[in-house]
């Protein structure tokens, strides 16, 4: 018998197909440390990250996410003109104006869809997944296409020993749609503005060279990664386990846990305070594709379905969180 999750309501929403895109160049920790005071041995001790992709000037974020796009929307069975609606999450969005997620639409030939940018940072893909079932079962949307792209290496500087490290480049990107049973679970939600210092740019963008207080270098990305870590352990696992209970699902049942690849440390760590077992496959994509922000979870779950981790019909808890501080979880469906 397929397994199903608890929601409120008669309509349903699940996930119909799944896509990623990593790029081309893909960049070793020995490339890393030319750049820092470090060692191939700390970083992969220390993140747990033995390489990542770092994109070229021709993988901008449109042309990635469409990349993406194009494999989830093929997966789903499910042509550009039948979308209703898509939603981009980035944090590393140069470009505010025309939305990328317009761009991301017109790239693939979405011309009846709505499109929109959100801003949740680490977390921003389960958000808009979470918006997306929404909209699904209100019945504003049959087919929706969420993306999750980033150039973390735009905003990152490259001499940054604290994070450089841990950031790079992808997209990933997930098609829902209607479904006769449920797919997606409720989402578990929250921001903690109180630590928003804690992961944050140094000075706002006001032009090439400039902040908005003048001539000066770029404002690059920064964070307290002990103070991160800690809070991630303190509130996102709790909000984990809150997830699997809005969706009637016991740990021992869980097929998958494909949380924010955020180091491997930290995976680890929350997997135990889940208590999750040996029947659960966890997601551990940080290790070749590094820290991708809104796009680790999408590609995270690509690579557990394309190494078959997990099959189709298996249910899987999505979990992501960062800068804000904030974070979204649910469980799916896989498809």
């Amino acid at each position: 018998m397929p397994w199903t999750i608890s929601t409120a309501g008669t309509r349903h929403s699940a996930l119909l197909g799944i896509g990623g895109y990593r790029p081309r160049r893909v960049v070793g920790n020995a490339e890393i440390c030319r750049l820092i005071d470090s060692s191939e041995e700390w970083i992969e001790t220390r993140s747990g990250i033995v390489e990542r992709r770092f994109a070229a000037p021709d993988e901008s974020l449109p042309v990635m996410a469409a990349a993406a796009a194009e494999k989830a929307l093929a997966q789903a069975g499910t042509p550009p003109a039948d979308v209703d609606l898509v939603l981009v999450a980035s944090m590393s969005n140069l470009v505010q104006t025309p939305p990328l997620a317009v761009r991301v639409a017109h790239e693939l030939g979405a011309r009846a869809a709505a499109a929109l940018d959100l801003s949740g940072a680490c977390a921003g893909f389960c958000h808009a997944l979470a918006l997306a079932s929404d909209a699904v079962r209100a019945g504003s949307a049959r087919r929706v296409l969420v993306v999750g792209a980033e150039r973390m290496t735009d905003i990152v500087e490259p001499t940054d020993r604290t994070i450089s490290f841990l950031f790079a480049d992808g997209a990933g990107a997930a098609v829902v749609g209607d479904s006769a049973a449920p797919g997606i679970g409720p989402v578990v939600r929250r921001a903690d503005g109180a630590h928003g210092d804690a992961l944050r740019m140094t000075a706002p963008w006001a032009g090439p060279g400039t902040t908005s207080a003048g001539p000066g270098e770029r404002p690059w990305m920064r964070m307290d990664g002990r103070r991160v870590f800690r809070w991630a352990m303190d509130e996102v696992a709790p909000a984990a386990a809150r997830a699997l209970e809005e969706a009637g699902t016991a740990p021992g049942e869980l097929d998958a846990f494909v949380p924010h690849q955020a180091n491997l440390r930290m995976i680890d760590l929350m997997s135990e305070r889940l208590g999750l077992t040996g029947r659960t496959a966890v997601a551990r994509d940080v290790t070749r594709s590094g820290n991708t922000s809104a796009a680790s979870v999408p590609l995270a779950l690509e690579s557990m379905l394309a190494s078959q981790q997990v099959s189709s019909g298996d249910t899987a808890l999505l979990v992501g969180f960062g800068a804000g501080l904030n974070y979204a979880a649910q469980v799916v469906v896989l498809p």
